[in-house]
């Protein structure tokens, strides 16, 4: 944008007599000054530099004044520039004509100085206050951005401290929280869920697990296998993590609220907490149930080795005895199938040490 104290205004006439007139009726107003002779010229300097208002005459060779108003208001870079329309037609018709096109004014020849004077004067002032307004709502816009993205930055702090201390309790899990993230928003990606979605899940799901914050340490880090009591014991977790986010304001802490309850239940109805099946379970969850079983099976725990990748997705798509094919949303799992080689991708890149 130009930088000036005074108003740039455009003259364009055919005339070079009539353009030196208003240029210096302008000029001794204090208003800088710019010409064209035809539309064409007309339209290429407005666009390249929009001035502040125009000064337009009517009966032009190639290209009139009604076709240039017209594309001046046709084009967003011009179309908030005034136009005042100046001719030697009187007819109403004609003035109809011009303001239909988008001139805000008509002044007819031989140009009244004082006529001419009051009406550039108000119609900079109301450019002057529409480009006030444009720029004050382009200010508050990027203001509402910037908190808004504030508010996104402390939304994954607070997970990432909550995380951060689930993780604490549980070391072994290593990178599993973080390849879950990246998990997650690549199945919601290529379940075509939606960008605000595959974010969402991409910030929630690593909260999953944040009930074992309440687990007795001698059943969350016991060495071998679980006793049936244990086991129930270690189910709490998911009731225990959908409590501590269940006052959570945020879409995305709500989201989390809900893996964390539902992440280990079942398609077909086998799982737990509440036993529920097919789409009573949150899409979310059902997303985060096949990714968190296929980080399981690659990892190494203290009652099993790890399994390589394509075992690992022969026994989620086939099954083996303790994993089902049924325990998924056949939608879910026919995208994880799909996408299984980019799974193993992410799996190394975040690989435990």
């Amino acid at each position: 944008m130009r930088s000036k104290e005074s108003a740039t205004i455009l003259v364009v006439d055919d005339e070079v007599r009539n353009i030196k007139l208003l240029e210096t009726l302008l000029q001794v107003d204090g208003y800088v000054t710019v010409s064209a002779k035809n539309g064409r010229d007309a339209l290429a300097l407005a666009i390249a530099d929009p001035p502040d208002l125009i000064l337009l005459d009517l009966m032009m060779p190639d290209m009139d004044g009604f076709e240039t108003t017209a594309l001046l208001k046709a084009d967003p870079r011009t179309q908030n520039v005034p136009v005042i329309v100046v001719s030697s037609l009187e007819d109403r018709a004609s003035k109809l004509r011009t303001l239909q096109a988008g001139a805000e004014e008509f002044l007819t020849k031989p140009i009244d100085r004082a006529d001419l004077k009051v009406r550039v004067r108000n119609l900079l002032r109301l450019k002057e206050y529409g480009d006030f307004l444009a720029n004050h709502n382009r200010i508050l816009e990027e203001q509402v951005q910037q908190r808004t993205a504030q508010l996104h930055e402390a939304n994954r702090e607070t997970i990432f401290t909550l995380v951060r201390a689930a993780e604490h309790k549980d070391e072994e899990t290593g990178h599993h929280v973080r390849r879950i993230s990246h998990f997650c928003r690549e199945l919601a990606r290529h379940l075509a869920l939606g960008a605000e979605f595959s974010e969402m899940i991409f910030l929630a799901s690593p909260m999953h697990d944040v009930g074992k914050i309440g687990i007795p340490d001698h059943v969350l880090l016991k060495p071998g296998q679980l006793s049936e009591q244990e086991w129930v014991i270690m189910r709490t977790h998911c009731v225990l993590g959908a409590n501590i986010l269940s006052n959570g304001s945020s879409p995305c802490i709500q989201m989390g609220c809900e893996i964390a309850l539902n992440h280990h239940e079942r398609w077909d109805g086998s799982g737990y907490p509440q036993g529920i099946g097919g789409k009573a379970i949150p899409l979310a969850a059902r997303i985060m149930q096949i990714c968190d079983v296929y980080d399981a099976l690659r990892s190494r725990r203290p009652y099993k080795q790890p399994f390589e990748h394509p075992l690992t997705v022969k026994i989620i798509s086939q099954g083996d005895g303790r994993v089902h094919p049924g325990h998924f949303d056949p939608e879910v799992l026919s995208c994880f199938v799909q996408q299984a080689d980019l799974f193993a991708a992410i799996y190394e890149q975040y690989r435990d040490a």
